[in-house]
């Protein structure tokens, strides 16, 4: 028995060595496989088509599973590991410094392949316009009164009320609205039928915040804000699917949720959608045009769809925190320029030139 107990401490100590440096070759050969599929042309493009809708149907279906936001408990819990974990290591392990940092960096890296590697490399994809052939159109006077034009009598035409959300079918008809235009714009097919959104778990912060929406890209779930009013569901819904699907532009995002919900058969998901932007259509009106012209734009929208927008207005307003606002917006803004999104949260403007050069190649 004396060789056996000599031996086996021996064992145990090389089979962990062996152990960590297996996870540390594995952890750079992913790193390194991140780092490259973001500067290399084509490779996100490749990941985005071939690789993450395998990676996604899978995880998506497991979280599913679950009824609760699996990644906003992974979140929560890691910000508060890495908060503890340092105070327990040193007081109470007696760990050096040097170890609990080396352990730290360790996981925010695996953290950093893991986001990438799950969802986050679909910002290395090609743009909208490369994906779909079709030809960037810059703003203009004229195209862009067309625009308005066609988008305020098609808002007007599409006015009704809705009160209440049935998710069931907000989940049929918007995808079955994606597997009308995924080829065609450039988007994956859903990966299944009923796609699961599930709600915030810290619903009032979102609100604080201003957040209606999130994509969970660690387990490829997406969730919407519990505060969402039935008018703006569907198009939140859309747009977080959208996510889902691998759009990474929230400009894009803005642009597929608006397509898939104003094609619908539901008169109220259809208001949704249309509604969804016209707050992006005012911003834009609002430097595009002079004084005159933008008074008369208003003059042009329904007064019953002017004070839906002014009680949306209000009702965020109520439940926003400016302090606690303008931390997430300022973090976020670094989020979007470090992820290739050059004009950070104004990103989401953007879809009115998505949607004008669309309907200038129709």
């Amino acid at each position: 028995m004396q060789p056996f107990i000599f031996i086996f401490p021996m064992n145990q100590k090389t089979f962990s060595l062996s152990g960590r440096k297996i996870r540390y070759c594995l952890l750079l050969l992913l790193f390194t496989g991140v780092i490259l599929a973001q500067h290399i042309p084509g490779w996100g493009e490749y990941y985005a088509r071939h690789l993450y809708p395998l990676l996604a149907a899978p995880l998506s279906r497991l979280s599913g599973l679950i009824p609760f936001a699996v990644g906003d408990v992974f979140i929560f819990l890691s910000l508060a590991g890495i908060l503890l974990y340092p105070l327990e290591a040193r007081l109470r392990r007696k760990k050096r410094w040097k170890h609990i940092a080396a352990r730290l960096i360790e996981y925010l890296l695996w953290i950093y392949v893991w986001f990438y590697a799950a969802w986050g490399l679909n910002y290395s994809q090609d743009s909208f316009y490369q994906r779909t052939q079709i030809p960037y159109v810059a703003y203009t006077p004229e195209n862009f009164h067309r625009f308005t034009k066609r988008y305020t009598a098609l808002l007007n035409a599409s006015y009704t009320e809705l009160t209440a959300v049935d998710i069931s079918l907000i989940r049929q008809e918007v995808t079955r609205g994606y597997l009308e235009i995924c080829d065609s714009l450039g988007i994956n097919r859903p990966f299944n039928t009923c796609p699961q959104v599930k709600t915030m778990l810290f619903t009032p912060i979102a609100s604080k915040v201003g957040v209606t929406g999130s994509m969970g890209p660690f387990f490829c779930e997406f969730t919407v804000n519990g505060d969402v009013p039935p008018l703006e569901y569907p198009a939140v819904y859309a747009h977080e699917l959208s996510h889902l699907l691998g759009i990474a532009n929230e400009a894009e995002a803005n642009f597929y949720a608006y397509q898939v919900c104003t094609r619908s058969h539901v008169s109220g998901i259809r208001f949704s959608g249309y509604f969804s932007i016209l707050f992006h259509v005012l911003g834009n009106a609002r430097r595009l045009l002079s004084a005159e012209e933008y008074q008369t734009l208003l003059k042009s929208v329904r007064p019953e769809i002017l004070s839906l927008a002014k009680e949306s207005q209000q009702y965020w307003s109520a439940k926003y925190s400016p302090l606690i606002g303008e931390a997430q917006n300022r973090i976020y803004e670094l989020y979007l320029k470090g992820n290739k999104i050059s004009s950070g949260r104004k990103n989401y403007s953007e879809v009115i030139g998505l949607l004008i050069s669309h309907e200038e190649w129709k």
